[in-house]
C-alpha cells in the first residue's frame, strides 16, 4: 500500500504521515527533508542555493542517512528549502529518489507513506490512498509557534502568521509542482481537530476505501 500525503506548512501532514506509517507498517518519507537535506550539502560546501545547477548536483547525491541530519530544521536552512524546492531541475532529479522509496521500501516494509507537497499529484499519482491535510493560516501559525518554543527557537506570533502566508503564496503559485488537492484525494481540514483525531479520521478513510487494483 502507498499513501501520498499533502498540505502546507504545519498542517500536521507530517505528524499524521508517521502515525499511519507505525499504524500499517509502513516506510515513511518527508519529503520535505531531500529539499532540507539538499540546502544542507549545499551550505556546507560553500554553494549557493540559488544556482540550480549546484543544487541538482547535490540534490542528485542525496541518501537516506543524508535525512537523519539535525540541522535540517535549523532556520537557516528551512528558509532555503522553498527556494531550492521551486527549483524545476532540484525536482526532476529528486523524482527517482521518492518513486523509489515508495515502490522499493526499506527495512522490508510492506509499502509507504509519503508526505510533502506534490506527492499525489506529481511524484505519486497512482497512489492507492490520498490525502490533503490542511488547517486555516492562524491555527498553523500557531502550530508553528508552538513548535519553535518547545525547542527554544524565540519567535513573534504575528511573524510566524506572516511567514506561514508567504510560504503558502509561495508553494500554491510557484510555476513548477505548485501545492494543490489531487482530484482523487480526500480532504482533512485538521483545524478543529487534535493530532488524535485527525489519525482516526485518516485511518478510517485508509480502512473504508478499497485499494487500487492493476
Amino acid at each position: 500500500m502507498v499513501i501520498a500525503i499533502d498540505g502546507p506548512a504545519a498542517s500536521g501532514k507530517g505528524t499524521l504521515a508517521r502515525r499511519l506509517a507505525r499504524r500499517f507498517g509502513l516506510a515513511h518519507l518527508d519529503t520535505g527533508l531531500l529539499y532540507r537535506a539538499t540546502v544542507a550539502r549545499l551550505l556546507h560546501d560553500g554553494g549557493d542555493p540559488t544556482k540550480e545547477a549546484l543544487a541538482v548536483a547535490a540534490a542528485s547525491r542525496l541518501e537516506i542517512a543524508d535525512l537523519e541530519a539535525p540541522e535540517l530544521r535549523d532556520e537557516e536552512i528551512t528558509r532555503w528549502a522553498s527556494v531550492v524546492a521551486a527549483q524545476r531541475a532540484v525536482r526532476l532529479a529528486l523524482l527517482d529518489f521518492q518513486r523509489d522509496f515508495a515502490m522499493l521500501p526499506p527495512g522490508g516494509a510492506g509499502g509507504a507513506v509519503l508526505d510533502g507537497r506534490d506527492i499525489g499529484t506529481v511524484v505519486l499519482p497512482d497512489a492507492d490512498i490520498k490525502l490533503f491535510v490542511t488547517a486555516s493560516a492562524e491555527v498553523r501559525a500557531e502550530r508553528r509557534f508552538r513548535e519553535l518554543r518547545d525547542r527554544g527557537v524565540g519567535s513573534i506570533r504575528s511573524l510566524v502568521l506572516h511567514e506561514i502566508r508567504e510560504r503558502d503564496e509561495r508553494d500554491r503559485h510557484r510555476e513548477v509542482a505548485p501545492l494543490k488537492r489531487a482530484e482523487d484525494a480526500f480532504l482533512l481540514d485538521t483545524t478543529d481537530m487534535s493530532a488524535s483525531v485527525a489519525f482516526d479520521a485518516a485511518c478510517q478513510l485508509i480502512i473504508s476505501r478499497p485499494v487500487k487494483t492493476a
